[in-house]
């Protein structure tokens, strides 16, 4: 389960518009990465995106996007792998799942108490 100070790096890490951009693509496949078939034994999820292939969407070095990449691996959305010679990302589905469920927690707390809060009982948002 995560504690605050965890939801609170993952906030943090999503609040730049580059790691975030980031974040989305890999999460809704919005890049395609080649896999390394040249190099025998290496077994690579068809879902992970390569860095190499992330970089290639933005206007910074290897380096930067490394940057924002470990950002998101240490804010636990994203796992790195490096098989063969490239180094592979895919989101971390049970964070995100985590997360999901803490806004559909708030959610459902807030319908409940919108009378008592806002004298209100209708359900529209």
């Amino acid at each position: 389960m995560l504690d605050m100070h965890q939801k609170l790096k993952i906030f943090k890490a999503l609040g730049n518009e580059t790691r975030f951009l980031i974040f989305k693509n890999v999460f809704t496949g919005g890049y395609t990465c080649s896999l390394d078939k040249k190099q025998e034994g290496v077994e690579v999820n068809p879902i992970a995106t390569c860095v190499s292939t992330v970089a290639e969407h933005f206007n910074f070095s290897l380096p930067t996007i490394s940057s924002h990449i470990k950002e998101l691996r240490e804010a636990g959305i994203i796992t790195v792998e490096k098989k063969g010679n490239k180094v592979y990302i895919e989101p971390n589905i049970e964070t995100i799942r985590e997360m999901a469920e803490c806004f559909a927690t708030l959610v459902k707390n807030f319908d409940a108490n919108r009378a008592f809060f806002f004298n209100d009982t209708s359900k529209e948002a």
